[in-house]
């Protein structure tokens, strides 16, 4: 009597492969071709997968002939994840920004303090995703925040640019989602600018 094979392990995904998907997802909601309670199935989804074989099928009939392919690694300075649950998050001082800051948290008072961390680029792309998180941005002059790609259910987004003519050194693009929580963001006042932060101390 024959045997088959051993059956080869499912190969584990990776959080790089599980965003891979969700941007993927983002935008086929964002053109249309998913509806935005498909896109929330799926992004929930996405974030619990363990395998490739779980993740393939949430992008097979978004990519046609194309399965789930991780991109190379983007480099630690390129993306930060942050994760949390049910603590306070708090990023101040002279922290190296990323160009993109990844936030995978639940239930967390998030305050990110930007006016005298260390740029790396004229972009800095914050992605959230979770639920319940109050999000405090603190900027300083010529920063600017852009939460067109930003979806909050059940909360509130407070973001005024200032209205002055301060050259702009810092572009904040918010994108992902954020359920039963609010964003916001305050400006230094006149005065309590930091020093400079175009280099490290």
């Amino acid at each position: 009597m024959s045997t088959d094979p051993a059956k080869s392990p499912a190969l584990r995904a990776s959080d790089a492969d599980r965003d891979q998907v969700i941007d993927t997802l983002r935008t086929a909601v964002s053109d249309g071709r998913l509806d935005p309670a498909e896109y929330d199935e799926r992004v929930e989804t996405a974030l619990s997968a363990r395998t490739f074989e779980a993740l393939a099928p949430l992008t097979a009939d978004l990519e046609p002939g194309t399965s789930v392919v991780p991109a190379p690694a983007a480099s630690a300075e390129e993306v930060v994840r942050i994760r949390e649950k049910h603590g306070p998050v708090r990023r101040e001082g002279r922290w190296k920004l990323p160009h993109r800051l990844l936030l995978r948290t639940l239930w967390c008072p998030i305050t990110l303090d930007l006016t005298s961390a260390v740029r790396s680029g004229p972009e800095l792309i914050i992605e959230m995703r979770g639920r319940g998180n109050g999000v405090t941005l603190l900027l300083g002059p010529g920063m600017t925040v852009d939460a067109n790609e930003l979806s909050v259910r059940h909360g509130g987004v407070d973001i005024t640019n200032p209205d002055d003519a301060t050259p702009e050194v810092l572009h904040v693009r918010l994108v992902g989602r954020n359920k039963h929580g609010s964003v916001v963001a305050r400006w230094q006042k006149p005065g309590e600018a930091g020093p400079s932060n175009d280099s490290p101390a």
